[in-house]
C-alpha cells in the first residue's frame, strides 16, 4: 500500500491513499455487528427483566451483551452527529463566536439532571431502550465535538489551500483532508465518550427510580442493572461479578481497540 507524505515547512503529514477504503471497511464491518448485536439482544436477550435469585451465566452474558449493545448503538449516533456539528461550529469565526460558548454551557448542564422527563418522554412510547440510548448519547456526544474543534483548528493553513487549490471540496475534502485531519482527535474523544457512557449506564439501565409507582422489574437487563439491584439486595456475589466483568471488558477495549487506534492515530498528525 503506498503512503504519500506531504511536507510543509516545518512539518510533514501523511496518510495511506487509501483512506477512504478504510473508513468505508470500518463502517460496514460496525454495520454489520450493530445488525448482529440488534438481532442478538431482539431474539436472544429481549430484555427480561434479570432474576437475582436465580442467576446463571447465561444471565451474566446476556447482560453484557446488552449493555455493549447499548453503548455501541449510543456512540455511533454520538460519532455521526459530532462531525456535522464540531465542522458547523468552526465554519466561520462569527458562527464560531456564537455557538461555541452556547454548546460550552450547554454540555456543562449534567444530562442526568434531565433523565427522569426523558424517561417519560420515552414512556409514552414504551421504548425504555430508547431512553437509555438517548441519554448515552448525550453524553457521548460533548466529548467527540469539542476534541474534533480541537483537531480542526490543528489543520495547518497551507493544507486547506492546497485543498482548495487541487479543487478537494465536499465529501471529497472531507475524505482526503478534513477526517485524516481530526483522526486523532476522533480517536480521543472516542475514548472519552466511551469513559462518559461506562459512569452513565449505571444510572441509564435503572429506570424504575424515574418511573412513578414501578418496581425493579421496569430495569433494562444489563451490568448496570445489576450493580444497583444487587448491592441494594445485598448480593454480594453478583455485584462483584459484574464488576469484575465491566473491568474485563473495558480492559479488553482498551488494549485490543483504543491503544491500536492511538497507535494507528499517529501518522495522521502535524509535526
Amino acid at each position: 500500500m503506498a503512503v504519500v507524505k506531504h511536507y510543509h515547512h516545518h512539518y510533514h503529514f501523511f496518510y495511506y491513499t487509501s483512506l477512504k477504503r478504510h473508513f468505508t471497511a470500518l463502517a460496514l464491518v460496525t454495520l454489520i455487528l450493530v445488525l448482529i448485536i440488534i438481532a442478538a439482544v431482539r431474539f436472544i436477550a429481549p430484555g427480561k427483566p434479570i432474576n437475582l435469585e436465580q442467576l446463571s451465566y447465561l444471565d451474566l452474558f446476556l447482560a453484557t451483551f446488552a449493555t455493549f449493545y447499548r453503548l455501541l448503538i449510543a456512540y455511533i449516533f454520538a460519532l455521526i452527529f459530532s462531525v456535522p456539528l464540531a465542522l458547523l461550529i468552526t465554519s466561520t469565526p462569527k458562527v464560531e463566536k456564537i455557538l461555541l460558548p452556547f454548546f460550552d454551557v450547554l454540555q456543562s448542564v449534567p444530562i442526568l439532571a434531565f433523565f427522569p422527563l426523558i424517561v417519560l418522554v420515552f414512556l409514552k412510547f414504551n421504548f425504555f431502550e430508547g431512553a437509555a440510548i438517548f441519554v448515552l448519547f448525550i453524553s457521548m456526544l460533548w466529548s467527540l465535538v469539542f476534541t474534533m474543534i480541537g483537531g480542526l483548528k490543528t489543520i495547518p493553513t497551507d493544507v486547506t489551500a492546497a485543498a482548495t487549490i487541487f479543487k478537494a471540496t465536499g465529501w471529497k475534502k472531507l475524505w482526503n483532508v478534513t477526517l485524516p485531519a481530526i483522526f486523532p482527535s476522533i480517536t480521543t474523544g472516542s475514548l472519552l465518550s466511551w469513559g462518559a457512557g461506562w459512569n452513565v449506564i449505571i444510572v441509564a439501565e435503572v429506570l424504575h427510580t424515574y418511573i412513578p409507582n414501578s418496581t425493579s422489574n421496569q430495569d433494562l437487563p444489563g451490568l448496570g442493572s445489576l450493580l444497583v439491584n444487587s448491592s441494594y439486595m445485598g448480593k454480594n456475589s453478583v455485584f462483584l461479578a459484574a464488576v469484575i466483568i465491566m473491568i474485563i471488558l473495558i480492559t479488553l477495549m482498551n488494549f485490543f481497540i483504543w491503544q491500536k487506534l492511538l497507535h494507528f492515530s499517529e501518522r495522521f498528525k502535524f509535526d
